[in-house]
């Protein structure tokens, strides 16, 4: 039995429901999304629009995928028609263009098992249980299952979460403390920027005086240090000292063979993240370079009735954008419908303009003069 309660993931979201895990029969479904964030909501919304009901299931807790996880208040400037939007306005925003549909999510599983059937239908089991029957399978799962590099140094992960951060979900936590920020990334210059005149003092460490990150951000965090409002040094931290259980200084190895110690009262570490597939590369998916290749018609993978769009997927002229999974979604969802409507006739109809489109959606159909 799939029992539901309101979703509170968020307030847009009030339609859509969220599943407790269950160990019963399977759930007899029509399309199955592994992966919540931006491209596999747009997929339950491509998909609503043929009259497919889709589930969704991602390993974390929350919907969004990356853009929430990580990158909540980072904004997006590419998405059409919108100038500027942070992670969690995009994922609010999507939420509330799939009410008309009620996802079901199944948050904090990950598939573990698919297994094809004789009648053409995929069995999908996750890591809590949950069992699906499903016609169709859309893998949206960005770079896999994602967790960011850890700082070698022995012992310093007993500090995880309390004064050693890999990720900043609440920026005000830092406000009026003394960081070292490590990283030479776009993701360690965001944030020293962000914080800097936020924050009590901010050092950036990174290894080398080259950055892979924006120009314009280079920059700024140049003049920053100019201006004395921030420090930069060239090393990598090979030690640390604690007090009472507490974090107080970083030992750091610089260009020049001196170690220098750092006082502070929280530690950021941006070395970007290590995708892994986990599971998905065990289902018989072609593969190149951990990414899922499909065609370009419908974006299917080597195995009928699986599809994979976004971040996962590869193909000649790839480009890795929303933008591009927004497409891919389209194409995917009329690929899968003979799938699941096999004597059924699918036509192609403009939301502007189909009043079955309309009724599906809850609007009213406008009038033209």
């Amino acid at each position: 039995m799939d029992l539901s309660i309101p979703n509170p993931i968020a307030d847009a979201s009030q339609h859509a429901s969220i599943a407790i895990p269950s160990s019963g029969k399977p759930l007899d479904i029509d399309a199955l999304i592994v992966g919540a964030g931006p491209v596999g909501l747009f997929q339950v919304f491509e998909l609503g629009l043929l009259e497919i009901k889709a589930h969704v299931v991602d390993s974390l807790k929350v919907v969004g995928g990356q853009c929430v996880e990580l990158y909540p208040d980072k904004p997006i400037y590419d998405i059409p028609a919108v100038p500027i939007c942070t992670g969690q306005e995009l994922t609010d925003n999507l939420l509330r263009q799939i009410e008309p549909f009620a996802p079901t999510f199944h948050l904090g599983q990950e598939v573990a098992v698919v297994e094809r059937r004789d009648d053409g239908r995929f069995f999908v089991e996750t890591s809590t249980g949950t069992r699906f029957l499903t016609k169709t399978l859309f893998i949206a799962a960005g770079v896999g299952s994602f967790q960011p590099r850890t700082l070698k140094v022995e012992g310093i992960d007993r500090f995880d979460g309390k004064q050693l951060f890999y990720r900043v979900k609440d920026p005000s936590r830092f406000h009026g403390r003394n960081l070292v920020i490590v990283g030479g990334g776009d993701s360690a210059l965001d944030w020293a920027l962000d914080l800097a005149g936020k924050a009590e003092s901010i050092v950036l460490v990174h290894r080398r005086d080259g950055f892979r990150a924006a120009p314009a951000s280079v920059a700024r965090m140049k003049e920053l240090c100019e201006r004395l409002e921030m420090q930069f040094m060239v090393g990598q931290i090979g030690g640390f000292e604690e007090k009472d259980g507490l974090l107080t200084e970083l030992r750091v190895a610089g260009a020049d063979g001196i170690t220098r110690r750092l006082p502070l009262d929280d530690l950021l570490v941006f070395f970007g993240l290590s995708p892994k597939l986990g599971p998905i590369a065990e289902w018989g998916l072609d593969l190149e370079r951990k990414q899922i290749k499909v065609d370009t018609e419908k974006f299917e993978t080597n195995i009928p009735g699986i599809f994979a769009v976004g971040d996962i997927n590869t193909y000649p002229g790839k480009k890795k954008l929303i933008l591009s999974g927004f497409h891919e979604a389209a194409l995917a969802a009329f690929g899968a419908a003979p799938y699941v409507f096999p004597e059924k006739k699918i036509h192609m109809q403009y939301t502007t303009t189909s009043p079955k489109l309309h009724k599906i959606l809850g609007v009213d159909t406008p009038v033209f003069d």
